[in-house]
């Protein structure tokens, strides 16, 4: 394995975990990532076994959505709250960078 190879599996996107494991790291249920995977929350990669594999990315988003569903929100309303986080984020960066350019706004952020 090449030193590159290596780094790669700490990136945020790599798929490191498996869904047994990542439930456990979340201190939930297999079927809790199942249904936020329904939902489209997250898209587990798969691996050549076929078995689900998260990154560290998406056990932040699955955590936010159990934070949420552990407050009592059903879970396709805590998907659409995280997945509206998201986009209200990317819009605030869009217009952050703008600003500091001082550029117009771009047509995805003015949607």
């Amino acid at each position: 394995m090449t030193a590159d190879e290596s780094l790669s599996r700490l990136d945020d996107d790599y798929p490191a975990y498996m869904r047994g494991r990542a439930a456990e790291l979340l201190g939930t249920t297999p079927g809790f990532l199942r249904a936020i995977g329904e939902a489209r929350l997250i898209t587990p990669l798969r691996s050549e076994g076929g078995h689900r594999r998260y990154s560290r990315y998406q056990l932040r988003i699955a955590a936010r959505a159990r934070e949420l569903v552990d407050q009592g929100t059903p879970i396709e309303a805590a998907c659409r709250i995280i997945i509206l986080e998201d986009q209200l984020e990317e819009a605030q960066r869009i217009n952050a960078e703008d600003r500091r350019t001082g550029g117009s706004p771009s047509p995805s952020a003015a949607a």
